[in-house]
């Protein structure tokens, strides 16, 4: 399942998923896309299962493309 979301990112989100997303709580890319996989459909659930974006919100805009690009697919046709 994490292997085919990570296949449907656009190139450029998938740069760099094992380097740390937030750097001030040190989580990892692929942690923020497992969580959002795993139905994180918000920021503030992607935080509360990974603390990404607890600090000072640097990379909020990561994963608001993350979100965007994950919950754009999960909404029916």
């Amino acid at each position: 399942m994490l292997d085919e979301a990570i296949e449907s990112l656009p190139e450029i989100l998938k740069r760099d998923l094992h380097d740390n997303l937030c750097v001030c709580n040190q989580v990892p890319k692929i942690k923020v896309i497992e969580a959002i996989v795993l139905g994180a459909d918000t920021r503030e659930k992607v935080c509360a299962q990974t603390y990404a974006s607890d600090g000072n919100g640097c990379c909020k805009l990561q994963i608001k493309y993350l979100l965007e690009h994950f919950n754009a697919q999960r909404k029916p046709d």
